[in-house]
């Protein structure tokens, strides 16, 4: 489902604290693409995925997804925008530590029509073999793919991720950048990657390169580097 963002503008603040965050924001991405939002911290890359997800509202402007518009919303219209099109995955797990991997996972599966098979989303993930086990027998890695897939099994349209390897060392973050490839390419969601990381651009269909609250690059990678391949 292609994603269109018009004209985004966000302000933080009141009266002479008052700061201009995104300064009309104007990108697409396509059905189907891996976008990297990338810049460094106060760019405005959180804000704006803030925004398409749904989680802030920008003052002007509005996000698009197929028939939808954002700015056409009421709460509840939000509150069903984000049931039946996103899975939010963020740098932190944020599991149910008394709900087992599979368990954590059917959470979701419960707020959409069509939700992945649960079994075979295991298998995918790597979790298949620890499906009983409670977050705390988990690994980073381990904790953040259950993460991942509690946010895909609704077989969300877009998948928003927020550093997802921020707190991860740099082996089990290319086991998740990896996995995020095998995602893409089995279930053919779009997915929107939020990093400070640079190397992870090149793994990416579409970059976006934000600097003080604007897009300075917007261009599509003609040669993708594999996730397993990339180095920083």
């Amino acid at each position: 489902m292609k994603l269109k963002v018009n004209d985004v503008h966000k302000f933080y603040g009141e009266a002479d604290n008052r700061v201009e965050v995104l300064k009309g924001i104007n990108c697409e991405v396509n059905d189907g693409e891996i976008c990297v939002l990338l810049g460094p911290s106060g760019s405005g890359k959180s804000t704006l995925l803030n925004i398409i997800g749904g989680i802030e509202s920008a003052d002007t402007g509005c996000i698009d997804i197929g028939d939808d518009c954002t700015s056409d919303m009421s709460e509840k219209d939000l509150t069903l925008y984000r049931r039946n099109h996103l899975g939010f995955v963020f740098q932190f797990y944020n599991l149910v530590p008394n709900l087992t991997v599979k368990e954590n996972i059917e959470v979701c599966a419960y707020l959409s029509k069509e939700p992945l098979e649960i079994n075979e989303l295991l298998k995918t993930l790597g979790l298949y073999e620890h499906r009983d086990k409670l977050p705390y027998q988990l690994s980073g890695g381990q904790q953040q793919r259950c993460a991942i897939g509690r946010a895909l099994v609704k077989n969300p349209s877009i998948l928003l991720c927020d550093e997802p390897t921020g707190a991860l060392d740099y082996h089990t973050s290319k086991d998740i950048l990896k996995l995020i490839e095998e995602i893409n390419r089995k279930y053919k969601n779009t997915i929107i990657i939020v990093t400070h990381n640079n190397a992870i651009k090149d793994m990416a269909h579409r970059v976006l390169k934000l600097h003080d609250g604007q897009i300075v690059k917007d261009y599509v990678n003609e040669t993708l580097i594999p996730a397993g391949d990339l180095e920083w």
